[in-house]
This record gives C-alpha cells, structure tokens and sequence, in this order.
C-alpha cells in the first residue's frame, strides 16, 4: 500500500494537553521555516532570531515574533549563548528548537537552556557530550556490540604515534577530528609522506573550526557506502528506527545528494543494521532524533562511523517513504509525549530522493556564489517537495552555509523517483547566482549513477573525470 502523501499525524486533542506554547528556533534558513512549519500546525507559537543581515529573511517574516541577537558573524549572532538565551527569557518561550548546525550538538548550550528552565529540544547534554567526541563514541559502541572501522584506540598526540598506528592498520587512513562534522578536521593519507602533513592540518583545521584540535585515526575504507539509519527515542525508554539513508554521493565529505531505501542493502543487512542502530541508541540512553551512521564496504560488512545527534538536512528522504512527521515528532517527545508509533508501525514504503541545491559553481571549482536573486522557479507536481527559504529579490548572503534549496521527490520505486528528481530539476530556474543544480543533472545521466552503482569517493572521481557535460 503506497503511503498518504499527507503526513501521519496523531491525535493533537491529547497532545496539547502538555504541548509548549511557544518555541524559540536558534537557527536561520530552510531549516527554521521547516521548523516554523511543524509548530504552526500543532497550534504552537514560534519565536525566531535573526542577525542584523537576516532582516528580510523568510523565517523573520513567518515566525510569530522575531528578535535580533547580533551582527552578520555566526559567532556574534546565531552561535551567542547568552545572546540566544536572552531572547528566549524576553519572549517567554518553554523551549527551543536547535535545527541542525550551529548550536544543534553543543552540550554546554544544553546544560544552559537545562538551568534556565527552558526545555531543549534533542538530546541530552550527557548524548550529546558522548557521541560528539567521536573517539569515546566509537569505543561507546564498541561495547555495545558494533563493529567499529579499525584504528586508534583515542586521542593520537603526536605524529610518531599517528606512523605507529598507521603501520598496524595499514594505509590508505584517515585522520579525524574527534571533535568533527560536516568534513572539517579530516584528511586522508597514503603514506608516511602525506601522513605527516595531513596529521598537521587535520588537528590545525579542528583547532579552528571546533576549538578543539584532538584527532584520532581509522583505516580508509575505500569505494564504501556510507548509510546512516534514522532513530527516535522518547523519555519513556521506546527507541524506534525509521530505515535508512544512502549518503554516498558527497564531494570533500559534504553529502550533495541523499536516498533512501539504499540501492544495494539486502533485506538482512537491512535488518541486522536497523536492529544495531537501535541497541546504540539505547545503551547512551538516547533521546529525541538522531542518526547512526555506517560505512558499508563492497564485501558487504558494515561498521559504526559516528552518531549525529540531531535532525538532519536529509530528513525529508525518510519522511516521504514513511509518512511521519520528524520534527513534529521532535517537539512531542521534548515534551514528555511517548513516540506517537512504535516499530511494527514503520513500514517504508517507494523510494525518496533529495538532492542538496547549494549556491556554488561547480563549473568553478565549487566557488561561493552569494548574489542577488533576480528571479527563481521551484518546481511542482506530484511527489516533489522543496524545502527552501529563498525567493525574489533574496541575498544569498556570504556569512553562512550555502545551501538554498532541497528537492525531495518520492517515486514508487527508484526508476520513478530519479526520473522525477531529473524532471524536477530541468524545471529548477534561479537568476543571479550559480548553483549546483547542472552537477545534480549530470549525475543523473550518468549510467553508473542510475544502476546505483557509486560509493564515497565516487563524485570525486565523476567530477574529475569530466562530470558528462555540465550546462547551465
């Protein structure tokens, strides 16, 4: 049976009984509307925070109330504690919602919102600290049962140390911050050569984007896919996981395009992976949203990565093929409501494909194209979704992320669905700026793309090799 396009909900009669009144939304962009959105429909008022750039943005405008916090810089803005904490105290709010990014997995920002009475929606401060030191969490799950990718035991200090380990792993490795995402803080190395140097600019490019310059050290899986399986756990011990995602298609270990069912996960591997991702889950005695992330290597065994513990970009992928609402499903739980469906619920169904529509140019080595939107047009018809905060007349803005615009298309199985997203993007127009939407064609021409025959390094290599005639 094909899923309702309309998302399930529950019953909101009961679910108002303690529902919060009003949520703070420390974040910017698509994020915040689809935010915003969720809180309308449950009849829960919203307060927005901008920076002083973000006047006119979309979730300024949709939210009930908006407060500035600062500057254009991140830092003096949407990454202000006090600044953020501030805000929430003068509108009166029960509890914020952190998005993802930003503040999203700050534990200390946690215990701050925990001490000031206002509700955090995610997980605990406790999640938060044992997952995001990526050294601790896999040694977490290691006795938990997951495999883990074979390398340091922690922290490696020293680069006599880092050759040590590398000699015993064997290379290719990867160095990675322990304080990671998003790609920062890591670097691979094929030799002793470029072990040296890249164990140098992993710890310096943590040090500056995380302040925290510690890594450690795993073998590189090559040609691996990387799946991750979506989890929801409330406060009642009930921890749930809603299938997978396929995350293999990213550039500099940034995902550009996500799907879900994985096109080469048997039924066994999908059951043993889900199974492992909950038993994860509930040996941290997690709570709220969150992802455990594997690397599939091309003999079939998978192995524990890291755990993200938020809502994801990618969540949308999930939402099509099961008909839930996660982020509805987020402020629920926060508020003390048992997971509104249990495991023999949650049964995917057809096939969810979204590609990330940044403001670069791929014709340019990936260049930033903030600008001026002169004019755009989404596309629509049946089984497209578009998340996005842009619109005529926007500044995409050099301060933040780059990301403009989700499409998110559901087919009936993967055949339907890359047709869709290929239709869905020929129809995609936007003046003023480049975006990566000629790249997202041409991997959706591509043969081996279609057969679903492509892992972690497999863009790098597309793109190299000529990308198959990228246009405008």
């Amino acid at each position: 049976m094909a899923v309702n396009p309309e998302l399930r909900t529950v019953n909101l009669t009961t679910c108002l009984k303690i529902m919060f009144n009003r949520i703070l939304i420390a974040n910017r962009g698509e994020i915040a509307l689809r935010i915003i959105r969720a809180c309308r429909e449950m009849g829960v008022k919203t307060v927005a925070v901008y920076s002083d750039v973000d006047e006119h943005s979309l979730h300024v405008q949709m939210a009930d109330e908006a407060i500035c916090i600062g500057p254009a810089p991140a830092a003096d803005s949407y990454l202000k504690i006090a600044n953020i904490i501030s805000a929430a105290e003068v509108a009166d709010v029960d509890a914020i919602h952190p998005g993802y990014g930003f503040l999203a997995e700050n534990a200390h920002f946690v215990q701050i919102c925990e001490s000031c009475n206002i509700t955090f929606i995610g997980p605990t401060a406790d999640n938060i600290q044992k997952m995001g030191d990526k050294a601790v969490a896999r040694a977490t799950m290691r006795k938990s049962g997951l495999a883990t990718i074979p390398g340091s035991d922690g922290v490696v200090k020293t680069k006599e140390e880092a050759l040590d380990i590398a000699h015993r792993i064997g290379y290719p490795v990867l160095i990675k911050a322990v304080a990671g995402g998003g790609g920062k803080g890591m670097r691979i190395a094929h030799n002793d050569v470029s072990l040296a140097q890249a164990f140098m600019m992993a710890g310096a490019e943590a040090e500056g984007a995380f302040g925290n310059g510690a890594v450690y050290i795993e073998r590189c899986i090559e040609n691996a896919r990387h799946v991750e399986i979506q989890i929801m756990a409330d406060h009642h011990g009930h921890v749930v996981q809603l299938g997978e995602r396929d995350c293999s298609i990213q550039r500099r270990h940034q995902k550009l395009l996500e799907e879900s069912p994985c096109p080469v996960l048997s039924s066994d591997q999908r059951r043993r992976m889900g199974r492992l991702a909950v038993r994860a889950a509930e040996t941290i005695g997690y709570r709220n949203a969150g992802t455990i992330e594997f690397l599939l290597d091309h003999s079939g065994n998978f192995y524990f990565m890291e755990m993200n513990t938020r809502i994801q970009v990618e969540h949308p992928v999930t939402e099509l093929v099961t008909g839930y609402d996660l982020v509805k499903e987020q402020i629920r739980i926060a508020a003390g409501e048992r997971l509104s469906f249990d495991q023999k619920e949650i049964n995917p169904n057809g096939h969810a494909i979204e590609f990330r529509l940044n403001a670069e140019d791929p014709a340019n080595n990936f260049a930033p194209s903030p600008g001026h939107v002169e004019w755009v047009h989404f596309p629509g018809g049946p089984g497209i979704r578009v998340d996005s905060h842009v619109y005529c007349g926007y500044d995409i803005l050099p301060y933040y992320d780059s990301l403009i615009a989700k499409l998110i298309v559901r087919g009936d199985n993967r055949e339907e669905a890359v047709q869709r997203l290929a239709g869905a993007l020929s129809e995609f127009m936007i003046e003023g700026i480049k975006t990566t939407a000629p790249l997202g064609r041409a991997i959706l021409n591509d043969a081996l793309f279609r057969r679903g025959h492509y892992h972690t390094a497999w863009l790098e290599q597309f793109i190299q090799a000529g990308s198959g005639g990228m246009t405008p």
